[in-house]
């Protein structure tokens, strides 16, 4: 996120560049030959997005992508009268005649609106106005459909990434917390099964394509004049580059490839680890992500992450070990047993070492307790270095380029989802399981080279399948499943933790204790400072603080679940009232704000409102009352279709929170002081704010009532 937020300052210095990427973009989406492998329409859909962001002129933006699609599909047109009937009768670069006979009987099925027709569908567009040109279609008539064509486009394009974008606070209105985190994961499946669909129909011919690429630079390489005379000087050099690019030879090119992608591994590895150690970045954006995360629990989406998670545990890896050795064991595949061994008894040892090493504690937000130190990640270790190492296994004995695309695909999301419940259940940071992926990926790729230099020393012969081994491996299957399932229904959760108490430490001067940079200020999730504290109330109790807010005529806000979710839906669509409309979770001190506080404008719209986040802190006075810290800002719309933008002045909004305070009658006292250096910064979605630095110490009467 952050990477993301130093991108787009540049991108908005360099924003007529884009208008002309964009035209580009569309100039060479049809012209033939580039449009195949140009994603001209997704570059095009990514600027309108960016353009609902603010960084591009959504005007502008479309009327550089009909320029660049006018003239994209005129220069085809101009190709087609001049070598039309050539490139018809001989094809042209990859595209055979075969290409051009259908986008011929398209064009002479729909006539002139072929032009307009063909311009939206893929493998159609590259060649109508090529045809067009070549039939010798009339200018005017071209044009006109050209131009039509071109516009609709552009807008379908352009508007399709602006709206998508505006649209998305819809999206998180509708949704609970829970509700929103499963549809989050459900919409990347929706993409990697949209990937996978590309794979099938298109990755061969990509494959293809780049190997064939591959081949003309090399051969054009080797028949340059310089590089046939370095290789006459050194020839002993151009011996060993051969021997490592043989593919035909373990200890060429697979050796080389391997060699590679295990230095790679390990070279991350010891990043994340010197990361962990240094207390980095990575660290405090673990434990802010594993707060967030907490807020999105409910108790189906646990029930299902802990099924995922057992996936990950040692007495159902050992169940499944067991099948594959079985099934191995066969299909006379017996020499994998050791490799699958290798991978899975090293990941586990590297595992243990690295336990030991770091002495990482777990997340304090944990719905259960582990007794095992947190880095790195087991279960996502085992499920690189065993899962997918079954995955090698499938596809490498999958017959059909379909089969062991859904094989990668699957295993890969197994392989997410495992990984992804260790942090749903609150007993890994992010690092951890990254950390576990590495440590896995490190002895799979040992154990898939070992594999290789085998099957090619070791030709073993398979004796052909039968029923029979097929029935014999179908009931090892069933057997393994349902002992999973046993298990699973029959495992105790080992101590399951509640909300634990929070230690609270006595403190006779609160500005001195938060006197330091992290205490001072509100921060992103990934811990750059946001607006500094505005605000430190002492209250005898929750209750008490509520009440305050109450009586001054704000709201508590409600939290995200179904019913808010309708009652934000409707103030959204039919610009209803809603005064306790959801607050954006935000982070102190890395802890989401406990409270959320709102008031409405005299337009009681959900766009525009008065706001305020409030935490409890671990603190209390000598009088045992609790301590409280806070900020306030003023949302002036929607912005990105995401998230409010703030007024940039947030200390009108302080002082308009203390009047709002004030006149309650509830407080004894609010002293006004110094408390960081006036400042200008910006908060987590960009917005700019300006402060004095100054903040307000409030303290809230005593309940006389109670006594």
């Amino acid at each position: 996120m952050n990477f993301i937020q130093s991108l787009l300052p540049a991108i908005e210095h360099f924003h007529m560049l884009g208008y002309w990427i964009a035209f580009l973009a569309a100039l060479f989406e049809t012209t033939i030959g580039v449009g195949f492998f140009l994603p001209g329409s997704t570059i095009i859909l990514l600027m309108g997005a960016l353009a609902a962001k603010g960084y591009f002129g959504v005007g502008d933006l479309l009327w550089f992508a009909i320029a660049g699609a006018i003239l994209g599909d005129n220069l085809n047109y101009f190709i087609g009268k001049k070598y039309g009937s050539k490139i018809f009768s001989k094809g042209f670069w990859f595209i055979k005649p075969r290409h051009f006979k259908k986008g011929e009987e398209f064009f002479e099925k729909y006539g002139s609106k072929s032009v307009f027709i063909g311009r939206f569908i893929p493998s159609i567009k590259e060649i109508i106005p090529l045809i067009a040109g070549t039939l010798g279609m009339k200018r005017l008539p071209f044009m006109i459909w050209n131009i039509l064509g071109a516009t609709g486009w552009s807008f379908v394009w352009v508007l399709s990434g602006y709206f998508f974008v505006q649209s998305l606070d819809l999206a998180k209105i509708w949704l609970t917390r829970a509700g929103f985190l499963l549809t989050t994961l459900t919409f990347i499946f929706i993409i990697f099964y949209i990937l996978k669909i590309i794979f099938i129909k298109k990755g061969k011919i990509f494959l293809s394509f780049l190997s064939s690429l591959w081949q003309s630079i090399k051969q054009s390489i080797i028949e340059n004049s310089e590089v046939q005379k370095f290789n006459n000087k050194h020839k002993t050099l151009l011996k060993f580059i051969q021997k490592r690019l043989d593919k035909n030879n373990f200890y060429g090119l697979p050796f080389t490839l391997f060699s590679l992608a295990l230095f790679y591994a390990l070279f991350l590895f010891g990043g994340v680890a010197k990361n962990i150690i240094n207390s980095d970045l990575i660290v405090s954006t673990d434990i802010r992500v594993a707060n967030l995360l907490a807020i999105f629990r409910n108790i189906e989406l646990t029930k299902f992450f802990f099924w995922i998670t057992l996936l990950g545990k040692s007495q159902v890896i050992l169940i499944f070990l067991i099948t594959a050795i079985l099934i191995l064991w066969i299909w006379k595949k017996r020499f994998y047993i050791i490799t699958l061994l290798l991978s899975i008894m090293g990941s586990g040892f590297f595992t243990y070492i690295g336990k030991l090493i770091f002495h990482r504690a777990r997340p304090s937000v944990a719905v259960y307790t582990e007794n095992s130190f947190s880095f790195p990640s087991g279960h996502a270790t085992i499920a690189i270095a065993f899962y997918g190492f079954l995955a090698y296994l499938l596809i490498k004995s999958a017959k059909q380029w379909k089969q062991k695309i859904n094989i990668f695909f699957i295993s890969f999301i197994l392989i997410i989802l495992i990984g992804f419940s260790r942090l749903y259940l609150g007993v890994h940071y992010v690092s951890d399981i990254w950390g576990g992926y590495l440590s896995g990926a490190i002895w799979l790729i040992i154990a898939i080279g070992f594999s290789e230099y085998f099957s090619q020393k070791q030709k073993t012969v398979l004796s052909s399948p039968n029923l029979k081994k097929y029935l014999l491996t179908i009931g090892i299957l069933s057997i393994s499943l349902c002992l999973y399932i046993i298990f699973a229904l029959n495992y105790q959760i080992p101590a399951l933790t509640t909300s634990q108490k929070i230690k609270q430490t006595t403190v006779s001067d609160i500005t001195n204790t938060l006197n330091t940079k992290q205490l001072k200020y509100t921060e992103t999730l990934l811990g750059d400072k946001q607006e500094p504290l505005s605000f430190i109330i002492i209250a005898k109790n929750d209750q008490q603080l509520i009440s305050l807010f109450t009586q001054a005529g704000w709201t508590l806000a409600d939290d995200i679940n179904i019913f808010s979710v309708v009652k934000s839906a409707k103030a959204l669509l039919w610009k209803k009232f809603y005064p306790k409309a959801p607050i954006t979770p935000d982070f102190w001190n890395s802890e989401v704000h406990n409270f959320g506080f709102e008031k409405a404008t005299h337009s009681k719209s959900i766009r525009t409102r008065h706001h305020a986040r409030f935490w409890k802190t671990n603190y209390i006075t000598q009088n045992k009352k609790n301590i409280y810290v806070g900020t306030a800002s003023f949302d002036n719309n929607i912005k990105w279709g995401v998230t409010h933008k703030i007024n940039p002045n947030i200390d009108k909004e302080r002082e308009f929170l203390l009047n709002s305070l004030q006149n309650t009658g509830m407080l004894a006292s609010a002293k006004k002081q110094q408390f960081v250096n006036p400042k200008i910064g910006s908060n987590f979605s960009g917005d700019l704010f300006f402060t004095d630095g100054k903040l307000y110490l409030i303290f809230v009467k005593n309940d006389k009532r109670k006594k």
